[in-house]
């Protein structure tokens, strides 16, 4: 199944759940997100994309230019390991890693999640691609991808057991939209992805196709 149907699927089981005025806070929520212009001021396809150095849960800090040399890099950033729309995205980009290896380029995750809970995530999706900390969500804001979670989500979040700051630390609410990205050899963007509903994500088939046409 297509990653959307199964966000879609995800999505409407998740809203039944919800009382209405619940539902509404979210909506509004979203609403004055993309109100605010963000998503049209991020990187677009032929833009050439900031380079990152950022750490693994080992402290090893990766360099986007440095895997830019062995090939392509696609970059999806994720909210966190609490999120089961950031979980499903993850455990399909790891069913289809070995094509995105086959084509020659590199899949590599971002969260503003610390260390020990990327870690966490990693293992339970048993994930064989890097995670990499983006510490207070610094490259993501570099990008025009960071916002806070609102003050009216907060709590809702924390009724729905979700501890943002147990995962970011302490005051930490920075998170990035739902974005992909596909970068050439030469660090111009091939593909982009970005959307302030973070249950829509960039479909795998469109990466490889995309991957499939650098390699020619």
């Amino acid at each position: 199944m297509a990653l959307q149907k199964e966000l879609t699927a995800l999505k409407n089981e998740n809203l039944a759940k919800f009382p209405e005025e619940v539902i509404q806070v979210l909506m509004q929520d979203l609403q004055k997100l993309s109100a605010s212009g963000i998503v049209e001021k991020a990187p677009k396809v032929g833009d050439k994309i900031a380079n990152f150095s950022l750490p693994n849960h080992l402290g090893n800090v990766l360099n986007l230019e440095t895997l830019r040399k062995e090939g392509p890099v696609v970059i999806t950033f994720y909210r966190g390991g609490w999120c089961p729309y950031c979980n499903l995205e993850l455990k399909t980009y790891q069913e289809v890693l070995p094509e995105i290896k086959a084509l020659g380029a590199t899949l590599v995750a971002i969260t503003p999640e610390n260390p020990d809970e990327s870690l966490t995530t990693s293992e339970r999706h048993n994930l064989k691609f890097e995670v990499l900390t983006d510490d207070k969500s610094l490259y993501a804001q570099e990008l025009g991808l960071a916002f806070s979670l609102s003050e009216e989500l907060r709590p809702l979040y924390k009724n729905f057991g979700i501890e943002v700051e147990k995962h970011n630390g302490e005051g930490q609410f920075n998170m990035p939209l739902a974005s992909t990205f596909v970068v050439d050899t030469d660090g111009t963007i091939a593909f982009s992805f970005v959307k302030e509903d973070y249950t829509l994500r960039a479909e795998p088939s469109e990466v490889l196709e995309v991957l499939a046409r650098l390699k020619k």
